[in-house]
């Protein structure tokens, strides 16, 4: 998928676990897995929104494109 996800990044730079940002995004722990190992084929605004909210950062800190043709060269 094109669309890389950098929330692991953030989370370290945070210190801060998957499930306290689980609990204090408002979300099942299971669903932020999904949206932290790329595997989520959409993301609710309100959901990026509390994200960045929680992590202190802006959307493009999360999410990056990635040209996939490149990457097979």
């Amino acid at each position: 998928m094109p669309i890389a996800v950098d929330i692991d990044v953030m989370l370290a730079r945070r210190k801060m676990s998957v499930g306290e940002l689980a609990d204090r995004v408002g979300i099942t722990p299971a669903n932020l897995a999904v949206l932290k190992n790329g595997r989520a084929k959409a993301v609710r605004f309100a959901t990026l929104a509390a994200l960045c909210e929680v992590l202190e950062c802006q959307p493009g800190d999360l999410l990056r494109w990635e040209d996939e043709d490149a990457s097979g060269e």
